[in-house]
């Protein structure tokens, strides 16, 4: 079971001084010193557990992707009373549902289950020991289940990415014929479940660091005593912009966890949906606004910063964009005090 908190800074600490080489093996650093075991959501910390994720975003996003999705799976397991997840195992969270890629989670004489079908989307396939992944049971009814990746009837290839962008995760398809796995909590337990919301915002969090990296690179510009940077007025007003969009996120970050953590078993679909969509305009602007300003040199020839500006735009389109804002439109359509009211 993940521990009740975990500072962020520690995170950050390792993640600035760490060598790995790939984010699988940042991933597996992290788990063997114990830095997955983030506050639950809802539990009293939850913006504790963004600072970690935002942290991660901010140091990489395809380290990002698999940590955050390690993370929630962890979450997911203590949701279900599944028992903790085995000592030293990675875990991805695998849950897209395209139309041509559904797998099949099926009972066996012996009462056992198995999965059988083709996933897409899999990010860190090639790196992580166990997944949660979204099924379907003989019924049409959606599922979840846990499943050991390192067994046969677990084929994970190559294919599936011809991105750039989040080129690291190798995000590629897997293929399950026959490889047991344990359900997790019944029927529709993926979406219903109070944290399904709370993972969604932590994906927030993640393109929010990546955003603040990027406004820590426009700061630094501006911060250069050479060239006359900090008289550029084209440049200040870029880092006014971003700054201006950067903050009302964090406040409503700030916001959105204190509402979870105080009371957790509540529908947060609107907090969650209205986070997701804020922080996704404003890193998108902010990708904008630092482009104009920085230029094509870091694009060119800064590695980190190259990597994020090809990274951020891939990973921000795990937003819904329209089909979110249309859900959160009806939910204030319905009624209730307005998202506006002071």
């Amino acid at each position: 079971m993940p521990s009740p908190a975990l500072p962020s800074a520690a995170l950050q600490a390792h993640l600035a001084e760490s060598r790995a080489s790939t984010p699988g093996a940042m991933l597996r650093e992290l788990v063997d010193a114990g830095l997955d075991r983030l506050p639950l959501p809802g539990h009293g910390a939850t913006l504790e557990r963004w600072r970690a994720l935002a942290a991660a975003g901010r140091h990489d996003l395809s380290v990002a992707k698999l940590y955050e999705g390690h993370t929630d799976a962890l979450a997911i397991l203590h949701e279900a009373q599944a028992g903790p997840a085995p000592a030293g195992s990675a875990w991805a969270t695998w849950c897209a549902e395209p139309p041509d890629a559904r797998v099949a989670l099926r009972a066996g004489a012996d009462g056992a289950y198995a999965l059988h079908g083709r996933k897409a989307w899999c990010s860190g396939a090639h790196d992580v020991t166990h997944a949660v992944v979204s099924c379907w049971n003989e019924a049409g009814e959606a599922m979840l289940a846990a499943v050991d990746l390192r067994q046969r009837g677990v084929v994970i290839g190559d294919d599936g990415w011809d991105a750039v962008g989040m080129r690291a995760t190798r995000s590629v398809d897997v293929l399950f014929d026959g490889a047991r796995a344990l359900p997790l909590g019944g029927p529709g337990f993926y979406v219903r479940r109070a944290g399904f919301w709370h993972g969604g915002a932590g994906v927030a969090a993640c393109w929010f660091g990546a955003a603040g990296a990027l406004a820590d690179a426009l700061r630094a510009r501006l911060a250069l005593p050479q060239r006359g940077a900090r008289d550029d007025p084209h440049r200040l007003a870029q880092l006014g912009q971003v700054s201006v969009l950067l903050g009302s996120c964090a406040a409503l970050m700030r916001q959105a966890a204190a509402v979870i953590d105080r009371d957790p078993g509540a529908d947060a679909m609107a907090a969650a949906l209205a986070l997701r969509l804020h922080v996704d305009a404003a890193a998108t602007a902010t990708l904008a606004a630092a482009g104009r300003a920085l230029g094509p040199g870091p694009m060119c020839k800064d590695p980190r910063l190259a990597r994020l500006f090809a990274d951020l735009p891939v990973f921000l389109r795990q937003s819904h964009a329209e089909r979110d804002e249309e859900a959160l439109g009806r939910i204030v359509a319905a009624g209730g005090e307005a998202p506006w009211t002071l």
